[in-house]
């Protein structure tokens, strides 16, 4: 991993614990507490100052081989409110298996 992903991978451990604790303090009163922890994602923050070695590096880090992309982020966010999803007790994720 690189130097700077400490304090992204202890947050979106943060997070995960915030929704794990919210979804049991909301039990009976149907309100879902579903949220996305995406992967490094082909936008600005985790290319920048990057060379394309190091990109390609942390891209072949994921299982998938490929950094995700920001589409398919928006995609499972805006399913997230639809009512298809609301007996949802997955973890939805779009980090491509590295979380």
């Amino acid at each position: 991993m690189f130097a700077t992903y400490g304090v992204s991978a202890a947050t979106k451990a943060a997070v995960q614990s915030l929704k794990q604790i919210l979804a049991q303090e909301m039990r009976g009163r149907m309100i879902p507490v579903i949220g996305a922890a995406p992967g490094p994602a082909r936008t600005k923050l985790p290319l920048d100052g990057k060379s394309e070695e190091l990109v390609q590096r942390l891209a072949g880090m994921n299982p998938m081989e490929r950094l995700g992309e920001p589409e398919s982020i928006a995609r499972l966010v805006a399913f997230l409110p639809v009512p298809a999803a609301a007996g949802s007790t997955a973890r939805p994720s779009t980090d491509g298996g590295m979380c």
